[in-house]
C-alpha cells in the first residue's frame, strides 16, 4: 500500500484496552462463571490464568479460519474453557457445562466499560477529517458490543477477526479492511499491542501509534488519546 496525500484519512482502531475493556477479560469471565454456578468452589484468577495462555486464535495468527461461523468459532474455544476449569480440579462433565456458559458471560454488557477519553477523542478527530474503523482480534459479536457501548456512531466499519478469519498481525487482517477504501487513502493503526497493531500495520505499509501502555518497538506512542492529534498532524510522522 502506497500512502500519500488524498482527501480520505482513516484511523483503524484496536478495541480491547484501546477503546474499551472488560475487567479481567477471559480470566475474570471464567472465574465468574465457575463461582456463580458453583458458589462453594471459590475458583480464583490465579488458578484459571495459566490455562488461558494458549488456545485462542490470536495465539496462532498464522492459522486462518475465513469460513468459520460464529457458533463454530465459540465451539472451537469450548475445549480451552473446559480444560481451564478441569485444571482447577473441577470434574470434566461439570467443566463442559461451565464452558457452555462462557459466551454469554463474556458478552454481558454490564462488565464492559469505555475509557473516558475515547468518545471525546473520536469526536474531535472526526471534526478534523478522520474516518474511524475498528479492526480487532475479537469475538464474533464485536459489532453488537460496540453498539451496546455507544461506539457505533463513530465507526464506518467494525471488523472482528472471528468473522474475517484473520488475526492481527496477519497481513490479510489489515489488507481486507484497506481494500474497502480508495487507493492512496492515508491510514493509521491505533492500538495497544506492538506486535499485533504496530508491527502488523507497518508490515503492510501503514503507520501506527501505540497507545495506553509504553513498549519497546513503537515509533509513535501516546499515553492518552488526547495526544493523538499532535502525532497525526506532525509532517515528519
Amino acid at each position: 500500500m502506497v500512502l500519500g496525500h488524498c482527501r480520505l484519512k482513516v484511523l483503524i482502531w484496536d478495541f480491547d484496552v484501546t477503546l474499551a475493556a472488560r475487567e479481567g477479560m477471559w480470566t475474570a469471565t471464567l472465574v465468574a462463571v465457575a463461582n456463580r454456578l458453583m458458589p462453594g468452589r471459590a475458583v480464583t484468577r490465579d488458578q484459571i490464568r495459566p490455562f488461558l495462555q494458549t488456545g485462542f486464535p490470536w495465539h496462532t495468527p498464522e492459522r486462518t479460519h475465513p469460513h468459520q461461523t460464529p457458533d463454530e468459532w465459540w465451539a472451537a474455544l469450548k475445549p480451552v474453557f473446559a480444560g481451564a476449569f478441569v485444571g482447577t480440579g473441577i470434574d470434566a462433565v461439570t467443566a463442559d457445562e461451565l464452558a457452555g456458559q462462557v459466551r454469554a458471560a463474556f458478552l454481558d454488557i454490564a462488565c464492559w466499560h469505555v475509557y473516558d477519553d475515547v468518545k471525546p477523542s473520536l469526536s474531535s478527530l472526526q471534526q478534523h477529517g478522520w474516518t474511524h474503523c475498528i479492526l480487532s482480534n475479537h469475538v464474533p459479536e464485536l459489532p453488537d458490543l460496540a453498539e451496546a457501548l455507544g461506539l457505533s456512531p463513530f465507526f464506518t466499519h467494525v471488523v472482528t477477526s472471528a468473522r474475517t478469519g484473520y488475526e492481527k498481525p496477519h497481513p490479510e487482517a489489515f489488507k481486507g479492511l484497506l481494500r474497502q477504501f480508495p487507493v492512496g487513502t492515508t491510514a493509521w493503526m491505533i492500538g495497544d499491542s506492538v506486535t499485533a497493531d504496530v508491527q502488523g500495520a507497518e508490515a503492510v505499509g501503514m503507520r501506527a501509534v501505540l497507545v495506553r501502555k509504553k513498549q519497546d518497538g513503537a515509533r509513535h506512542y501516546c499515553g492518552a488519546l488526547a495526544e493523538l492529534e499532535a502525532v497525526l498532524s506532525c509532517p515528519a510522522a
